[in-house]
């Protein structure tokens, strides 16, 4: 009874706060830019209902046939409201709207309050809660950094996920995308996992829709920055006896750090498929990154020594067979599928070195020179 009579305490003092709020933004009315205030605080208001889609739709009408300045005017409101309230419901709001105004608006407005967000005037952060036991404090904390490394990612022409890059990919040389991906993009992937992987299905209550929507986007995005994490693996094991000495030893400490989050993501995903269901989530599955292997590829790269692009040396042979890279927990044809294609020749060039068939699965190139040389009679 006394819970009841609190909430609703909480929810009359709340709107009263709401109404102040609308009315002082009606009142000084800055270069006609109310209307974006007002909006804000009505998406974000004390009640319990969600965030409404209108709200959000009202946001980027306001803001795409407003003044230039507009976006950052947005982005300090919106900054505003975070830093002013101390109730977590209004500051769990206030961080899905900032989501899904990334995920809502075009190109244009992405890059403009990605750009408000480096330049200051759009700060996440929920530092002034008090670190304590309470659960939804806990989940605003690590939501709020979620999207602190969200706010280094774009939705490209696709509709994925992919970090913001100085330079575009798409008129580099194969060889060049392939070491971009691998030591660019990859690391930039497990920066991100390493942001999903400090949340917990435990960590929020399943009467609590908001936090749950809140998480199930964050999954889903998850999903497809997995799958680049994959591509960066593979490419990885493929180039990895092209590689120089000291980038080997770079490739190994990547690898080391797949192998445990690859772990740490496969229980997480089981985790909520137990605790929040599977409702419009398509788990990927995932594959496991075995540590003993790595080790092996470790002691293994030490002793090869550098070779041509493309050509191997298999002068210095290894007694002992390390397992499979992978170990496989689900039925996928994720990772490990990409990695289990042509074998045949391959498979004969690998065995000197005592390496396992399954780590290299690509085809070799041999580079063919174009210079015309003549011999002698």
């Amino acid at each position: 009874m006394g819970v009841d009579i609190q909430s609703k305490l909480r929810l009359a003092i709340g709107s009263v706060k709401d109404h102040a709020s609308i009315g002082k933004a009606m009142l000084y009315n800055q270069y006609g830019l109310s209307d974006i205030e007002i909006a804000v605080v009505r998406a974000t208001g004390h009640d319990n209902n969600p965030v409404d889609d209108k709200h959000m739709h009202e946001i980027l009408f306001l803001v795409s046939n407003s003044p230039a300045g507009s976006i950052t005017f947005l982005a300090k409101q919106i900054s505003c409201r975070l830093r002013k309230t101390r109730d977590p419901l209004v500051a769990l709001k206030t961080l899905v709207l900032i989501h899904r105004l990334l995920r809502g608006g075009n190109r244009c407005f992405e890059q403009q309050l990605r750009g408000a967000h480096f330049s200051g005037h759009l700060q996440i952060g929920t530092w002034w809660f008090m670190r304590n036991s309470s659960t939804s404090v806990g989940f605003l904390h690590k939501y709020a950094a979620y999207l602190e490394e969200r706010m280094g990612w774009a939705i490209n022409q696709a509709g994925k996920l992919e970090p913001v890059m100085s330079q575009g990919l798409e008129f580099q040389f194969y060889e060049e995308k392939s070491i971009k991906l691998v030591f660019r993009i990859l690391p930039k992937c497990q920066d991100f996992l390493d942001k999903i992987l400090d949340w917990s299905p435990f960590d929020i209550f399943h009467s609590d829709n908001l936090a749950l929507a809140a998480m199930s986007n964050t999954l889903k995005e998850s999903f497809q920055v997995y799958m680049t994490f994959c591509e960066g693996v593979a490419a990885l094991v493929n180039m990895f006896f092209d590689l120089t000495r000291s980038a080997r030893a770079l490739a190994c400490d990547i690898l080391k750090r797949a192998s445990q989050q690859s772990q740490e993501l496969y229980d997480l995903y089981e985790n909520c498929k137990r605790s929040i269901g599977s409702k419009n989530l398509e788990y990927p599955s995932v594959d496991i990154i075995k540590m003993d292997h790595v080790m092996s590829l470790e002691q293994f790269s030490s002793c090869i020594p550098t070779s041509s692009y493309g050509s191997v040396s298999t002068t210095e042979s290894v007694s002992s067979t390390p397992p499979p890279i992978f170990d496989c927990h689900t039925e996928s044809t994720g990772l490990q599928g990409t990695l289990t294609g042509k074998q045949g020749q391959k498979d004969e060039q690998r065995s000197d070195c005592g390496l396992s068939p399954i780590l290299f699965s690509c085809t070799m190139e041999t580079k063919i020179s174009k210079v015309w040389v003549v011999f002698d009679d």
